[in-house]
């Protein structure tokens, strides 16, 4: 029966050294750590490696539920999982102790927040790019590609195949630039 723990930040430049701290005062022998998004469990191989390692009597723990998972259906599969296998789920911040009716009911609360505090946060995100955009602040990212210099090499008798590799794109993108002007190129 041993407790290990799990820490998890979304992006490269967030630290980890709180959670690493709270979770080996509360007694975790081994944290495993990675720094990937909460959204989906795709790419977190550190939860996976512990998924696997996880035995019957031991106990995952976690600073936050946040830091698990952020979706509602994630959560209660890795939380199907862990009672499967006899593995109690507990968080050093929040009351959650899967182990009682109490804290299963409390998880499933929290599970649900952090969905929605995502829909939230990306609901609020797509309407500041609207917003920019609708104020011509926002233009998307600068074309790559130099649209007048593909036409001005294809009205030179230079085929599509040769504009792309002297302008060192896509044969596509050549093709979608003057596709209309010829079938033949």
């Amino acid at each position: 029966m041993t407790t290990f723990g799990y820490a998890r930040v979304s992006t490269a430049d967030q630290d980890l050294t709180i959670q690493r701290e709270a979770l080996r005062k509360a007694g975790c022998v081994t944290v495993r750590e990675e720094k990937r998004t909460g959204t989906t469990r795709e790419g977190r191989t550190e939860l996976d490696t512990l998924m696997e390692f996880l035995r019957e009597g031991d106990t995952l723990m976690v600073t936050r539920i946040d830091r698990l998972a952020r979706s509602i259906g994630d959560l209660q599969d890795i939380v199907r999982t862990l009672r499967a296998k006899g593995v109690a789920l507990k968080a050093t911040e929040q009351p959650i102790d899967t182990a009682t009716a109490a804290g299963k009911a409390f998880l499933d609360m929290l599970g649900v927040f952090a969905e929605f505090e995502t829909n939230l946060r990306r609901e609020r995100q797509m309407e500041g790019i609207a917003k920019a955009k609708a104020e011509g602040v926002y233009k998307g990212r600068k074309a790559s590609i130099d649209v007048a210099k593909v036409r001005e090499l294809y009205g030179q008798g230079m085929g599509g195949t040769a504009i792309a590799k002297a302008l060192g794109i896509g044969r596509a993108s050549v093709y979608r630039i003057i596709g209309g002007e010829t079938a033949t190129v």
